[in-house]
């Protein structure tokens, strides 16, 4: 049977949730620049460019769903503002930055032209992301993959 004729409930869509959440361009790029240690209002506006209405609206949204986390700070002479910071939930959302970035750069960058190579702290070695099952088997796509309605 065809995975598009399998019984899934899709009002209930992870998918669909998480691009409700986070599926706006101006999100993945606010959660792009803080994932590369952006945390001040200014600072984001400076870097993206964004409407200030819009950065103003996103960063709510964030911070409503527990991405990211506003602290406090004052620099001195100054009133007090906000950083906005990755919470657990929204340091969780890593992988799928980094699934986006691997695309663009396989599909949409000129050859060898990448703009940013993710490397390990430890070793230096160049990231890359993997889907693997819990048996630990690496697997190359989504024809190895058999969705099962729950």
């Amino acid at each position: 049977m065809p995975v598009s004729e399998l019984l899934l409930d899709r009002s209930r869509c992870s998918v669909a949730g998480t691009l409700a959440v986070v599926g706006e361009k101006w999100s993945l790029l606010v959660l792009r620049e803080a994932f590369l240690g952006v945390r001040r209002f200014a600072d984001f506006q400076r870097i993206l460019g964004a409407p200030r209405a819009v950065l103003t609206d996103r960063l709510a949204t964030l911070v409503d769903q527990g991405i990211l986390r506003r602290v406090p700070y004052q620099a001195e002479g100054e009133r007090q503002r906000h950083e906005y910071r990755l919470t657990t939930k929204g340091i969780d959302l890593y992988p799928t930055l980094v699934a986006l970035m691997e695309w663009g750069d396989r599909y949409l960058a000129p050859e060898g032209e990448v703009p940013m190579e993710l490397r390990h702290r430890n070793c230096g070695a160049p990231v890359h992301l993997t889907l693997t099952c819990e048996d630990g088997h690496t697997l190359r796509g989504a024809r190895e993959v058999t969705p099962v309605p729950r």
